[in-house]
């Protein structure tokens, strides 16, 4: 699989700088800066700059690994009751590692005061509709 000798995502894939798991054409990690317990990011094992670059091969085993991730975490945190699923494609989206990868966030009641706009809380004053 091509990779960039540049970007820590293909560095940790290809190197084992961190624990991963590879499911198909994407590997599994937690996030290094978890927002909550249990935030993992899946991403292909190719280098892609974002989720426009990858394949539909690639999206079919994100969609599928991160289906069972969620099962996964269900079975093992009873405490989870809602997940946050993302991707930012862009500096101006707020990428800041340009090798595509999918945010899994285990959400549980009360983690935050008032939960509801969920991802439109990127631009905090259209969170609430």
């Amino acid at each position: 699989m091509p990779t960039n000798a540049d970007c820590s995502f293909c560095t940790v894939i290809t190197n084992g700088v961190q624990e991963t798991s590879e499911r198909g054409l994407v590997a599994v990690v937690s996030d290094t800066s978890p927002v909550t317990k249990g935030h993992l990011l899946v991403m292909p094992v190719r280098h892609a700059t974002d989720l426009f670059d990858m394949t539909e091969a690639e999206i079919g085993d994100a969609h599928r690994t991160l289906r069972e991730l969620r099962t996964r975490l269900l079975k093992d945190d009873p405490e989870i009751a809602g997940f946050n699923v993302g991707t930012n494609c862009g500096a101006a989206a707020g990428q800041t590692v340009f090798h595509a990868h999918i945010h899994l966030i285990p959400r549980r009641t009360g983690d935050t005061p008032n939960p509801r706009g969920g991802v439109r809380g990127v631009i905090p004053e259209n969170m609430s509709y």
